[in-house]
């Protein structure tokens, strides 16, 4: 039989995991951002070039807006950015953001307790 310690994480993975709980993953916008001014490209012409509207893709940037799939593969033409890695950070992202909201929080547990009485 295996014996209950060797079950649970070691306390260094336990402390990582607590740290991590509390970190808002990056929104894709924060690496877009970084990317386009890293190669001189300012948000107007980047816009332009993806055929958006310049206030969709600041909102992209400053992280009011998420990336959608369409988007991503706009910016995989433009960028070569892989659309996979803008959806995934957009996913954490969004996750993180549903973890941390009051109110998903206490439905979440109501969820929990109701389930548990069963």
């Amino acid at each position: 039989m295996i014996g209950e310690e060797s079950l649970s994480l070691p306390k260094q993975r336990k402390d990582f995991m607590e740290l991590n709980i509390n970190r808002i993953s990056t929104h894709p916008g924060n690496v877009l951002k970084e990317e386009i001014e890293a190669r001189g490209i300012s948000q107007r012409q980047f816009s332009e070039m993806l055929g958006v509207s310049y206030t969709m893709l600041n909102e992209i940037l400053n992280c009011k807006r998420p990336v959608t799939s369409d988007f991503a593969l706009l910016v995989e033409a433009c960028l070569g950015i892989s659309p996979e890695l803008l959806i995934n950070m957009q996913s954490r992202y969004n996750l993180t953001k549903a973890k941390m909201n009051p109110s998903l929080i206490a439905r979440i547990s109501n969820i929990r307790k109701a389930v548990a009485a069963l």
